[in-house]
C-alpha cells in the first residue's frame, strides 16, 4: 500500500505529472468514469492542461454510451460507479469495445474477483484507494507505452516502482522513501527524461504551493537515495530523472 502523506508533505489529493502534449498523439482520448471528487476533477483539470483529450462521466449508467460516442482510447473506469454493479459493468465495457484499455479501480477487499476479469495483455488496475500522482502516471505511460505496461511495476533504467505496494528498488536492492520523496519519485517517473520544471513539481507533489527551495531541498534527499546521477538538474529548467 501507498505510504500515507504527513502533513505538509505529499498529498493523495496533489496531481502528478501527466502526459504533456508533445508525448500525446492527437488521436489520443482518455475517458475519465470516476466518482465527481476533489481528486477527480483535479485529474480531468490537469489532464486538459497539458494538452490530453479528456471527457470525463460520473456514473455507470453512462459509462456504456459514453465509451460508443467518444471512442476512447484508455478508459480509467471505477467499478463501483453509482448505478453500476461493480463485475458487470467491466463485463460490459470489455464487450463493447473490445481493443480499448481499461484502468480498473478496484476495492482492495474484491481484487481476487474483479482481477481474474481484466485482460491481462490489455487491462491495468489501481486498488482504492490510491494516489492521485499514481493515477496520472499510470495514464502518460500508458499513452505513450501502449498497453504493455505491467499492472504495477514501473520502471526507469535500474529504478522500479511497484505502485500497489509503494516500494522501490534501485539496482534491485530496496530504497526506503518518504511519502514526499515518493511523490516527487512517480512525477519526475512520469516524465522520464523530461526537463519538469520546479514549480511544476511543487504544485504536482505538495497540496499547497512550495517554494524552490523546498522542492531542491528534497530533490537533495531523494538523490541521496536513488543516486545523484540519476537527477539531472538543468539550470534554468528544472530536473531530468536519467536511465
Amino acid at each position: 500500500m501507498l505510504p500515507a502523506a504527513p502533513p505538509g508533505g505529499a498529498s493523495s489529493a496533489a496531481v502528478a505529472a501527466v502526459v504533456a502534449q508533445s508525448a500525446v498523439p492527437p488521436k489520443d482520448h482518455v475517458l475519465l468514469a470516476l466518482p465527481p471528487t476533489a481528486a477527480s476533477n483535479s485529474v480531468l483539470r490537469s489532464l486538459r492542461s497539458d494538452g490530453v483529450s479528456v471527457s470525463a462521466v460520473s456514473d455507470g449508467i453512462g459509462v456504456l454510451d459514453a465509451v460508443r460516442t467518444r471512442g476512447p482510447s484508455l478508459l480509467v473506469l471505477d467499478v463501483e460507479l453509482p448505478g453500476s454493479d461493480q463485475a458487470s459493468v467491466l463485463t460490459a465495457v470489455q464487450a463493447e469495445a473490445p481493443n480499448v484499455p481499461v484502468i480498473a479501480v478496484i476495492p482492495r477487499e474484491r481484487r481476487a474477483g474483479l482481477v481474474r476479469q481484466l485482460r491481462g495483455d490489455r487491462d491495468d488496475y489501481l486498488l482504492r484507494p490510491f494516489a492521485v500522482d499514481e493515477l496520472a502516471a499510470r495514464i502518460r505511460l500508458r499513452l505513450r507505452v501502449g498497453p504493455e505496461l505491467g499492472h504495477s511495476v514501473l520502471r526507469h533504467g535500474d529504478v522500479v516502482v511497484d505502485t500497489e505496494f509503494g516500494e522501490v528498488t534501485v539496482d534491485s536492492r530496496p530504497v526506503s522513501l518518504s511519502p514526499t520523496e515518493f511523490g516527487l519519485l512517480m512525477a519526475l517517473l512520469a516524465r522520464a527524461g523530461e526537463v519538469v520544471p520546479p514549480d511544476r513539481l511543487a504544485s504536482e507533489v505538495w497540496a499547497e504551493q512550495a517554494s524552490a527551495n523546498l522542492v531542491q531541498v528534497y530533490i537533495s534527499y531523494l538523490r541521496r537515495k536513488i543516486g545523484p546521477e540519476r537527477i539531472r538538474t538543468v539550470r534554468g529548467g528544472g530536473y531530468v530523472l536519467e536511465a
